[in-house]
């Protein structure tokens, strides 16, 4: 059987323990080699360490970096670093409760660089030094249609909690705001779907074969 290639009969979700001559080298958790892989990794990954996923994303993030506003401990910020995890962005920022609802992320923040930032000043001072734009996505006056916006490649899309979206502090620091177009009757969409589509849009920019 060849690394990642499921074993024969059901074993659940993932890969049952590796048959064969066990592969040489760092890297390798020998743990999930000999009990079976069941986590949602691509197959590439398949029985590897946590420290070995990381260093090998390393090698290739995107420079996109995402923020969270933790006013609320809002669920929705746990999808919105699971979706971090699929774009592989550079980084995650939570702004003001250092303890966030980790439940939607499914696991996926350990192969992410999470950092915390106590206040807006602190976040803002942060992305000033690595030299990121802010965009805001919400559906602000003065939003501007994402569909129609060119984003920065070294920028970070900043969201607020489900309720009451970016704090007017945050709104300031902005560069500028961006807003997804509806075309029902519900006023907003949920922030972690209004996340998933801003980093989709970004990645057709500059992530998309064409631009690679």
């Amino acid at each position: 059987m060849s690394l990642g290639s499921p074993p024969e009969g059901p074993v659940g979700h993932g890969v049952g323990p590796h048959t064969g001559p066990w592969p040489e080298g760092a890297g390798w958790d020998v743990e999930l080699l000999a009990d079976g892989d069941r986590r949602n990794v691509v197959d590439e990954f398949r029985y590897r360490t946590v420290e070995a996923i990381v260093a090998e994303l390393d090698t290739h993030r995107h420079q996109l970096r995402v923020a969270i506003q933790n006013w609320e401990h809002d669920f929705n910020i746990g999808s919105i670093v699971r979706t971090a995890n699929a774009f592989n962005v550079a980084g995650v920022h939570i702004l003001g409760r250092r303890r966030w609802n980790r439940r939607g992320a499914m696991v996926t923040d350990r192969y992410l660089h999470v950092h915390h930032h106590a206040d807006v000043a602190a976040f803002t001072a942060a992305m000033a030094a690595d030299g990121y734009a802010i965009v805001g996505v919400d559906n602000l006056p003065g939003a501007v249609p994402l569909e129609s916006t060119r984003l920065p490649e070294r920028v970070c899309l900043v969201f607020g909690s489900e309720g009451p979206g970016l704090s007017e502090e945050l709104v300031e620091r902005c560069e500028r705001l961006v807003s997804i177009s509806q075309y029902g009757s519900t006023r907003s969409l949920n922030a972690g779907a209004a996340a998933a589509i801003a980093m989709y849009h970004w990645a057709l920019q500059w992530a998309a074969p064409d631009n690679v």
